[in-house]
């Protein structure tokens, strides 16, 4: 068989399985979401062989040891797919949802009901448990799914992907519903972001490369993000012990994460008074410091470039500016973000309303880290990605994300006159 003919062949599986979905209750579909975990557990031995394949496979090719860390699959991974298809059944099913009732002037009600996409296809890299939480989501919403995880960790997620429709087979639910893709010809992406007959909406999770590539090739709709370029601006009227906690855990709490502070703003009126001891507590944590000309002469920085206020650099750096006011630390954000996360530390009320009001970002924070730029803080639970496009749906993609609304038009007998 052609590729060509594989993804139709998937294409059309998954639009089938996505109008039978349509009908599972809720009950069907949390029970399918506990035997796809009985199934990871009894798997649990295979998972890690076919794993350790790709572990053998990405050393040959040399990938780093961070690469090569987020491919393992060991027993508390195993163990957190296992918990995080538990946490998606306990989630309320937004699935229809009706709600904005209204009466029109005709006698008709009216109103939205909450329904799934139908057919999401979801291309990711090396994590194999994002096999996990893409199908997790996108049954739990209605959704059919095709997934295309990276060729580095090809074993693993076949691996997971017969225990998920094992899970799906054991309820009585299309095992169509969750596929990924078998094959590690890039050419498959090309075929799956250029089908709009069987696929709805593409979501990228990769790197900048891999998202960019879809969001210019795609005949299907994408929700994306691109990166994580997050600030801090402290405020000449901020709290300084707050911003010094804000900033220390924006940046320091894990690196590798698009939520995590890359560029720092500093009131020039208060940059005395809390960079010094900024810098030393981050030097002392390992991070390296850049800035502009007056943070290289009020610490230890090198001079920063023009790339550093565009980078994620999603490791131990940061990029530090000092600012006359929030104008200038507002203009700053909306040029060099990337309209992920952003935050203000102030004491000024007015302040804080116009950072909300001006920044165009999908989160925007108010005397909190950027760190709670997160589906489980926003009490979204699981999510597929962060989302910086404005339509269809923008922040942490969760299970309300990966549904639309219909209007819905209850009658009696009811015709238009006129």
């Amino acid at each position: 068989m052609s590729l060509e003919s594989y993804m139709n062949e998937v294409g059309q599986k998954a639009r089938a399985a996505s109008r039978q979905l349509t009908r599972a209750t809720t009950e069907q579909k949390n029970n399918a979401l506990f035997a796809m975990a009985d199934a990871l557990e009894s798997a649990r031995p295979r998972l890690k062989e076919e794993n350790a394949k790709d572990l053998e496979s990405g050393k040959q090719k040399g990938l780093e040891a961070a690469l090569l860390d987020r491919l393992e699959l060991n027993d508390a991974r195993i163990d957190g797919m296992i918990e995080g298809l538990k946490q998606v059944a306990s989630l309320p099913d937004p699935v229809g949802e009706i709600t904005d009732m209204v009466y029109r002037p005709s006698g008709i009600q009216l109103g939205k009901m909450r329904v799934p996409l139908g057919v999401i296809g979801i291309i990711y890299e090396s994590r194999p448990n994002v096999t996990i939480d893409a199908a997790s989501l996108c049954l739990k919403s209605g959704n059919a799914t095709i997934l295309r995880g990276g060729s580095e960790a090809f074993y693993s997620n076949q691996a997971i992907a017969q225990a998920v429709q094992s899970g799906l087979a054991a309820v009585g639910l299309p095992e169509d519903a969750v596929q990924v893709i078998n094959t590690v010809d890039r050419a498959a992406v090309g075929l799956l972001i250029t089908m709009p007959e069987f696929v709805d909406v593409i979501v990228p999770r990769g790197g900048k490369g891999l998202i960019e590539r879809i969001s210019n090739d795609a005949r299907v709709p994408v929700i994306k993000h691109l990166d994580g370029n997050c600030h801090v601006y402290i405020d000449d009227e901020a709290d300084l012990e707050k911003a010094f906690n804000i900033s220390m855990n924006a940046k320091t709490r894990r690196y590798g994460v698009c939520n995590a502070m890359e560029s720092l703003l500093v009131n020039e009126r208060i940059a005395q008074d809390i960079l010094p001891r900024l810098a030393n507590a981050l030097v002392e944590k390992g991070v390296e410091l850049v800035g502009c000309a007056q943070t290289c002469a009020l610490i230890n920085a090198q001079p920063a470039t023009e790339d550093d206020w565009y980078t994620e650099y999603l490791g131990p750096k940061l990029s530090i500016k000092l600012v006359d006011d929030m104008d200038e630390a507002i203009a700053h954000i909306n040029q060099y973000g990337s309209h992920h996360s952003d935050a203000i530390v102030t004491q000024n009320y007015s302040k804080t309303r116009a950072f909300m009001a001006e920044v165009d970002s999908s989160s925007v924070m108010v005397n909190a880290s950027t760190a709670f730029a997160d589906g489980f803080e926003y009490g979204l639970g699981a999510e597929i990605g962060i989302s910086t496009d404005k339509i269809h749906a923008r922040g942490p993609v969760g299970l309300i994300g990966l549904t639309s609304q219909k209007y819905i038009v209850l009658g009696d007998g009811h015709t238009r006159d006129n």
